[in-house]
């Protein structure tokens, strides 16, 4: 098998990028992808260590970020399983993607900036849910924004409204396996569900 080495090879099977893809970049937020963004309840969001990437997915009942300025977002690190893999390497390395969507939409839009990590008192009570604030919050400097293409949503039927889940293992089964039974099954499973709505916020 044969691997593409050089960019020049690679555009020559792609050809030249048509000028809507270019031209919907911006620089920071307008007001179309305002109210995009702000419809999104759920991103991933990319991250690049010494390890290599990782990708994350961060959901909240509300929009998921907050605009603290045309430049800035703010991204809550709600409780988890503590890895904090995403946080280890922004500390490390600032550059991050998100990828917003909204459920009945098979476009997406992507913002790619720099991000800091930061406990500030003030700026985890503007995410107060009962009470409960998130530990951290990551504040990204936008590089850019843009819409993405439709036709990989539209391919995977993602908004179809079926249930593929049917025979995929819980996991409880994933962490048995991987820890030849001292962890996870059955019990894991039965467990999880009344943990995590008591650890959402």
């Amino acid at each position: 098998m044969q691997f593409l080495k050089t960019i020049e090879d690679l555009e020559a099977l792609y050809g030249t990028p048509g000028a809507p893809s270019l031209r919907k970049v911006a620089r920071r937020m307008t007001p179309l992808y305002r109210q995009w963004i702000m419809a999104s309840k759920l991103c991933m969001l990319t991250t690049v260590g010494p390890d290599g990437t990782d990708d994350s997915p961060r959901g909240d009942d509300g929009p998921v970020v907050l605009e603290l300025d045309p430049g800035t977002l703010a991204l809550p690190d709600w409780r988890g399983n503590n890895r904090l893999d995403s946080l280890r390497n922004i500390i490390r390395d600032g550059r991050v993607s998100l990828m917003f969507l909204v459920p009945g939409s098979n476009n997406v839009v992507r913002v790619n900036g720099s991000a800091r990590v930061t406990a500030d008192a003030d700026l985890r009570a503007r995410f107060d849910r009962n009470g409960k604030q998130p530990a951290t919050v990551t504040v990204i400097a936008i590089d850019e924004i843009y819409s993405q293409c439709a036709r990989a949503l539209m391919r995977a039927g993602t908004w179809k409204g079926i249930d593929e889940s049917t025979g995929l293992p819980s996991i409880g089964e994933i962490l048995a396996e991987q820890t030849d039974g001292e962890e996870g099954g059955q019990a894991y499973d039965q467990a999880w569900g009344a943990r995590a709505e008591k650890t959402m916020w």
